[in-house]
């Protein structure tokens, strides 16, 4: 790793983050191990079994008292530390995507349609680390650490699940202070980013079912085709968008799928556009899917026909706290040195459900470079890509930032 942060000082560890970097490097043959165990064999959902399985496993013989979740294949851990004091948790992922594969690494999935392609095999090997390096500086802890190891993330709102079954009360008081990270093969490797505020956005699926009268396509005259107004729609809310929805509060509205008919003579009666909603405020949120309703259902009545417009909830905005996102870099830091820190300037439009921990208690998430060596930055195939390749270097920097966040919290 030999890159630095955006807008980067030049500062050196402090010393009561001494010896983490060499601990965590001494561990990394554990956590490249651990991280390649589950990529090759990667599950999808609430329900990870194996991946369950190689987590316990990794923690046997530490002073951690584990759970097993009830609705999913979730991990809890406590460490309590030496003294009394507040509690703080660490999220790490653990669930795949439904891709197929085509990296070409020896220790690529076996697994037919399922790749870790969103890092959260690098998460979880990560937070274990972090886990057996929190364990060997139990006396230096005032308080207690959760280790949140969390399936479902993708869509299937794991974090909710684990929330349900008391995750923010397992150590007994009850979590303070919640900190998660991301790795990105489109940061260089190493760095470190985060910000206050809001850092992800939220994410709604709509279908919009567009009704008129099928027919012959010689005929339409003796039809209501349903496609003109499907593909007037996709126009219509680009144009909502712009005109509707202040610059100061972005949101994006893509529709991903178009569906209509079923020959080249026929006229649907039906055609069905499916799509996504993206926002990172709850005001703007409500408005596009307000917007979005009205929109269809006029632009459908225009041509004759009516829209049935579903949006499906999905994510609410990720908000890190206003203070503990900068101070995710302040200990990045001090811990690694001022150049694999930085501020991240914009937040991303993708979505994660640890936004549901950070709507209980302050916290952030933060991002971890993981370019591949000698790739260009704008050539990186980007996370949920099928190709896509993380420098497993970086997850060193990922173990001490898990370690020092808790180490601060807990000073």
């Amino acid at each position: 790793m030999s890159t630095t942060a955006p807008n980067a000082q030049t500062i050196a560890p402090e010393p009561r983050f001494t010896g983490l970097v060499e601990a965590a490097r001494a561990l990394q043959p554990r956590t490249v191990a651990l991280r390649r165990q589950l990529h090759k064999h990667p599950e999808q959902g609430l329900h990870l079994p194996a991946t369950q399985a190689a987590v316990l496993h990794s923690l046997t013989g530490l002073p951690l008292e584990v759970t097993t979740g009830k609705s999913s294949t979730s991990v809890v851990a406590v460490l309590r530390g030496a003294r009394p004091g507040p509690t703080v948790l660490l999220r790490g992922d653990m669930d795949a995507l439904p891709l197929q594969e085509e990296t070409g690494l020896a220790y690529a999935s076996e697994v037919a349609g399922s790749m870790h392609a969103c890092g959260h095999d690098t998460h979880v090997a990560m937070l274990a680390s972090a886990a057996r390096l929190l364990c060997s500086r139990r006396e230096a802890l005032n308080g207690q650490v959760v280790f949140m190891f969390q399936p479902g993330e993708e869509g299937m709102h794991g974090a909710r699940h684990m929330l349900d079954e008391g995750v923010l009360d397992a150590a007994g008081p009850p979590v303070e202070k919640a900190f998660a990270l991301h790795i990105t093969s489109t940061l260089q490797s190493g760095v470190v980013v985060s910000r206050p505020g809001p850092t992800m956005a939220s994410a709604d699926n709509f279908t919009v079912l567009v009704r008129g009268r099928g027919g012959h396509a010689a005929t339409p005259h003796d039809a209501v085709d349903p496609v003109p107004p499907a593909a007037a729609m996709v126009g219509a809310l680009q144009t909502m968008v712009s005109r509707r929805v202040t610059v100061h509060h972005p949101a994006v509205v893509t529709v991903g799928r178009i569906k209509a008919g079923t020959t080249s003579n026929i006229i649907p009666e039906t055609a069905l556009l499916e799509g996504t909603i993206r926002t990172l405020s709850e005001d703007t949120r409500a408005l596009v899917r307000k917007e979005l309703e009205q929109v269809c259902r006029h632009v459908a009545a225009a041509h004759g026909c009516t829209a049935e417009v579903t949006v499906v909830p999905g994510y609410p905005v990720t908000v890190n706290d206003a203070e503990v996102g900068p101070r995710v870099i302040d200990v990045t830091a001090a811990a690694l040195g001022g150049r694999w820190a930085g501020p991240m300037e914009d937040p991303l439009m993708g979505a994660e459900d640890f936004s549901y921990v950070l709507q209980r208690v302050p916290g952030a998430m933060a991002f971890l470079g993981a370019c591949p060596r000698g790739v260009d930055l704008a050539q990186a195939e980007p996370n949920h890509s099928n190709r896509v390749l993380f420098d497993e270097a970086a997850m060193e920097h990922g173990v001490v930032v898990y370690t020092a966040f808790a180490l601060d919290a807990l000073r």
